[in-house]
């Protein structure tokens, strides 16, 4: 008995060894030290790795929740102040842009952040680690830890030297301009299909042809343009789609 009990001593020493260091070693790339680790541990804990009744104040989602609302102040005031000749729409597109699953997903794979989630046994299986979904929420809910921790000013020194390095072409139309890419990329998220384009209506002599164009995503139609050429109906659809699905304000 008394061998057995040393056992699971040893067992759980090791554990929070592990724990001490991978929580170590996201501190060191992020640059900031918690003063409160439950937070942090609690930030990286997907609602998967819990029970129903606990996931709702267990898991990072309320952090998530908060951290939202912060990454969204951090990133209106930066664009504010760096941009004081830009109209209001192009600060609200950029801003759109910034705070989207797609770029937050990409900072979190630049920071490693999947490896250090809590995952219930299906989401690992299941490729959790690499979702955008759960890597953009886990980015969010990380902020609202920090805020918590060492208030707004750390949040907003992380962001200026990671998520707000190049802001500059962020601003560059050309960068979210390309609205079948984004729609591709949202649609492909999680291993699902691409968008499917359909000519609905094409009129005019050979010279001077009006296409309108249908795009489905998931068997769902969610937007129509019109054009000169096919591309840029597919692309006037897909300007449509994005906004429907709420990525972008309309414009």
């Amino acid at each position: 008995m008394k061998i057995c009990i040393s056992g699971i001593f040893r067992r759980e020493k090791v554990r929070k060894r592990r724990e001490s260091a991978r929580l170590d070693s996201l501190c060191r790339k992020i640059s900031y030290r918690f003063t409160d680790l439950s937070l942090l541990k609690k930030a990286l804990t997907h609602r998967s790795y819990l029970t129903h009744s606990e996931s709702s104040f267990q898991s990072n989602e309320r952090l998530e929740f908060l951290g939202d609302a912060v990454l969204g102040l951090v990133v209106t005031e930066a664009l504010y102040e760096s941009f004081p000749d830009r109209s209001e729409g192009d600060l609200t597109k950029a801003k759109s842009y910034i705070v989207s699953r797609e770029i937050l997903g990409k900072e979190a794979r630049t920071l490693g952040l999947g490896s250090y989630l809590v995952l219930g046994n299906g989401e690992e299986r299941s490729g959790g680690r690499k979702r955008k979904s759960i890597l953009s929420d886990a980015y969010e809910a990380l902020l609202g830890a920090m805020y918590l921790d060492g208030g707004l000013e750390s949040v907003r020194e992380f962001l200026k030297t990671h998520l707000l390095e190049d802001m500059e072409s962020l601003l560059d139309r050309r960068t979210y301009k390309n609205y079948k890419s984004w729609l591709l990329e949202f649609a492909q998220e999680d291993g699902g299909r691409g968008p499917e384009y359909t000519v609905v209506d094409e009129r005019g002599p050979d010279h001077q042809k009006l296409y309108t164009v249908e795009v489905r995503v998931h068997g769902r139609s969610l937007g129509t343009g019109t054009g000169t050429t096919k591309k840029k109906a597919e692309q006037a659809a897909a300007h449509e789609a994005i906004v429907r699905l709420g990525l972008i304000p309309d414009e």
